[in-house]
């Protein structure tokens, strides 16, 4: 039996671990490096699938502990399942619900058997499973399907990162025998903390496993970039080369073309579209604070080269938005950002098939470090 995902390698950069390639899903291609917008709610805020298609995404995320609350994964399934319930025809992939289990720590309790939430809606007890997490998975029919993780803030002490890393390839185990369908995949999520010993533990463990994929996951939870980095580095040499590897929940431009220089090929973040609600673009020369009064009478665009909507008009005109408290101004910086982020990964793949990741690499430290830079 074929795997529902595949990823087929196209290039790699001499001086890096950067690479570039093809994933292939049953709802289509997506080109690696890629970005996949964050659609939580079955819904990228503010951003319809049109303006998604347009702006360059090929991938889009949902999430199993939201859907599954709200508006509930059975009556997704009822209505055709997550693509034609939000109208997007492209692949998707959903996260497990173990980010929740860090997020919602305080309404949260672990247990080998699953963890019991409060709901944040309406404070009802919910236990959810490696089992039930896969089960809602499979009604949404999401092209790839996140194992259960037990995840934690960093730093924490040495013991509680290996009793969550060990509960993870636990979990893990027990989503891919749980798991019915053929045209979903399944993909691991090597935990550790920031240890480098126990994340080679965890990543050996896991592609032991017949998963069609690897997520690097617990990062981005607190530590500081340098730490992430050395993380990512000490998991990524025990990965199947010839499967897709993900990073969750990362993080700044500099954040994608630091992993991708060290063998990333996936990453989502709710970054551009966050920033964007806040009036925070970003550009290929830096990050921009639309609300800030010297944008009061600037005629120029966020970009002269950008094709975004946002772009055909004034930095004085958004941030108008956002001072008269206009929700077309979240909309147009979700976008921007959006497109922003898209271009950037278009870029690296460029750069890493001519051969010039690490040009390419550098030009972007100038620009991003301190990634607070502000024009």
């Amino acid at each position: 039996m074929l795997p529902a995902v595949t990823i087929q390698l196209i290039a790699e950069d001499p001086n890096t671990q950067a690479r570039a390639g093809l994933l292939t899903t049953p709802h289509g291609e997506v080109p690696t490096p890629a970005f996949m917008p964050v659609g939580t709610q079955a819904t990228v805020k503010g951003v319809t699938v049109d303006q998604l298609k347009q702006l360059g995404a090929s991938m889009i995320l949902g999430n199993t502990y939201h859907l599954g609350l709200r508006p509930g994964h059975e009556l997704i399934r009822s209505l055709g399942g997550l693509h034609r319930f939000s109208g997007w025809d492209g692949p998707i992939l959903t996260d497990s619900g173990g980010f929740q289990i860090f997020s919602l720590a305080q309404l949260t309790k672990i247990t080998e058997h699953g963890a019991t939430f409060k709901s944040h809606i309406d404070g009802r007890a919910i236990e959810l499973t490696p089992e039930l997490s896969i089960d809602i998975q499979e009604s949404l029919g999401s092209d790839v399907a996140m194992v259960l993780d037990h995840v934690i803030a960093l730093p924490n002490e040495p013991a509680v990162i290996e009793d969550a890393m060990e509960r993870s390839i636990r979990w893990a185990k027990r989503c891919l025998e749980h798991a019915s369908r053929e045209d979903q995949a399944r993909f691991a999520i090597v935990q550790g903390g920031l240890d480098p010993e126990l994340r080679r533990q965890c990543a050996q463990e896991m592609s032991k496993e017949d998963f069609e994929g690897f997520a690097i996951g617990g990062l981005s939870v607190g530590e500081p970039p340098a730490e992430m980095y050395k993380t990512i580095e000490a998991t990524v040499p025990y990965l199947p080369k010839a499967k897709p590897r993900y990073l969750m929940g990362v993080g700044t431009p500099i954040d994608l073309v630091e992993a991708i220089a060290r063998g990333v090929d996936m990453f989502d973040c709710v970054m551009p579209t966050r920033n964007g609600r806040n009036a925070l673009a970003f550009t290929a020369t830096g990050s921009m604070k639309l609300r800030n009064a010297k944008f009061r009478e600037d005629a120029r665009p966020l970009e002269e080269d950008c094709p975004c909507p946002a772009c055909r008009h004034s930095r004085a005109y958004i941030r108008h938005l956002f001072v008269a408290g206009e929700m077309l101004g979240p909309i147009l910086l979700s976008i921007h950002n959006l497109t922003f982020y898209q271009r950037l990964v278009r870029e690296a793949r460029a750069h890493i098939q001519a051969g010039t990741y690490s040009t390419f690499l550098d030009q972007q430290r100038q620009i991003w470090t301190p990634v607070t830079q502000d024009v």
